[in-house]
């Protein structure tokens, strides 16, 4: 919806909310709940946009979803990834004005807007180049004793979780569900509680990218709640949260290995260091593979 129509809802008194993208779609929560986004522009657009609150039902539905498209999207060639990931850049570049006017009314900057802007393109052309060279850095042959190749392979581990910091809300969300799409994994991820807006609309943009239906699912609600039940639900293969909050980083890490996954958290430092060098790199798409060992006989 453009921002001329949110302004014209605005006028009237017409309450925008906006939907989940799951499956290639977008829907509203199961339970129908919302709350309310503060904008710092003004007060009065306060009351005029709601993001949808999901539940668990709605993350059960999203992990599903997920699930079905991981064969598919695996099975896709590398450069066949790594052309929709840069897809993924243009679309950004193509919906800059409204991306930046979600991040000004999210607090910050119009300066900070373009800057988190132009990295967040910049990301994605980054690891659209990334997605044809990891294999060949991450694979070995390996000495044996016997005659056999022994080679090693990493490959993709299924339904990657993700939950964006509170602070850089598009860039963070980008930053932590491009290694894990590119290297074939999917992804269900949850947006910035505070700021939900920039990876509400970045749903938006990835109807319109190439990415198959189901591949990425973005929903929105709070964090701490969702975190902990995607860090228990068990067709989750891996789980990147990132949380101010101590507590909330320990009750994540504990839930996930009683479910045996793959936990990393990051704390209150970590949107801050989203700009730098080392916020992205081959050590981000590896921490979501798998490797795979390969043994093959020597023919005589």
């Amino acid at each position: 919806m453009s921002d001329a129509h949110h302004d014209a809802q605005a006028r009237l008194g017409v309450a925008k909310t906006y939907k989940f993208y799951v499956g290639g779609a977008f829907i509203r929560p199961e339970s129908g709940r919302t709350y309310p986004v503060t904008s710092t522009i003004d007060s009065a657009d306060a009351h005029h946009v709601n993001a949808p609150r999901a539940s668990r039902k709605d993350l059960r539905e999203a992990v599903r979803t997920a699930a079905g498209a991981w064969k598919g999207w695996a099975e896709r060639t590398a450069t066949n990834r790594g052309q929709i990931v840069y897809r993924i850049a243009e679309m950004l570049e193509a919906r800059r004005g409204e991306l930046h006017t979600q991040l000004v009314r999210a607090g910050a900057t119009a300066a900070d807007a373009e800057i988190e802007i132009d990295t967040s393109i910049d990301r994605c052309v980054y690891y659209a180049g990334f997605s044809d060279k990891f294999q060949a850095l991450l694979s070995s042959s390996n000495p044996t004793g016997g005659p056999h190749f022994v080679f090693t392979v990493p490959e993709s581990m299924g339904v990657v979780a993700v939950v964006a910091p509170e602070e850089a809300p598009l860039l963070g969300l980008l930053s932590m569900l491009l290694p894990a799409l590119v290297s074939g994994n999917v992804v269900v991820a949850v947006t910035s509680e505070c700021r939900p807006l920039p990876g509400l609309v970045l749903g938006e943009i990835l109807a319109t990218s190439d990415v198959p239906a189901g591949v990425v699912n973005i929903v929105s609600g709070v964090s701490a709640e969702l975190a902990g039940e995607l860090a228990k639900h068990r067709e989750v293969a891996a789980l990147h949260a990132a949380s101010a909050e101590a507590s909330v980083r320990a009750e994540v890490e504990r839930l996930g290995a009683g479910s045996i996954k793959r936990v990393r958290t990051e704390g209150a430092a970590f949107a801050g260091e989203l700009g730098s060098a080392g916020s992205q790199g081959l050590s981000h798409i590896e921490r979501w593979l798998e490797p795979k060992t390969i043994w093959h006989p020597v023919a005589i």
